[in-house]
């Protein structure tokens, strides 16, 4: 369908919803999606099983240098099973002021990072969504049960985002156009 045709549409319409399923780009409407959030479904689940609670919910900060919680923590029990929530690579596995930590990189920009995390992988490792990755260590500051487990997620070098919206179901919700 070409712009021209889009645009009659439209102009006919006083209130059109317009739903696309899909991630990257859209040629008949002139380009790339632009999305608030990482892009949800199939391609990442949760780091932990069974699904777990969310205990400190996502709270970035006003600017980056700024005091605010740069992930989701998640209910977890010392010596817990990590998962990679996506296919990647890991490019970290070590220790970040004390903390053990493992981040990895996923097509698009994206890298989640977990901690307080024993790693059982090494940097440079390639793996797949669901693949351990290591074992939660109890003693994440202000975690309210025996241990939690740290998520975060970044896209490119500086932008924080929530890492919820990889793995439940948005809200869709219709605007007229």
């Amino acid at each position: 369908m070409s712009i021209a045709a889009v645009r009659r549409i439209v102009s006919r319409s006083a209130c059109l919803a317009v739903l696309v399923f899909t991630v990257g780009t859209v040629p008949a409407l002139g380009g790339p999606l632009r999305t608030d959030g990482p892009p949800a479904g199939p391609l990442f689940g949760w780091p932990l099983e069974p699904r777990p609670a969310v205990t400190r919910a996502f709270d970035p900060p006003d600017r980056n240098w700024l005091p605010g919680h740069r992930g989701v923590d998640l209910a977890a029990s010392p010596g817990q099973h990590v998962r990679s929530a996506g296919d990647g690579v890991v490019v970290f596995a070590g220790t970040v002021a004390g903390k053990p930590v493992v981040s990895v990189d996923h097509p698009g920009g994206l890298r989640t990072t977990y901690e307080p995390v024993v790693a059982a992988v090494v940097s440079g490792r390639r793996i797949g969504r669901g693949d351990p990755i290591g074992t939660v260590e109890s003693g994440h500051e202000g975690c309210p049960v025996a241990a939690c487990l740290h998520w975060g997620l970044r896209r490119d070098r500086d932008e924080y985002l929530d890492p919820l919206p990889l793995v439940e179901r948005p809200v869709i919700r219709l605007h007229p156009v």
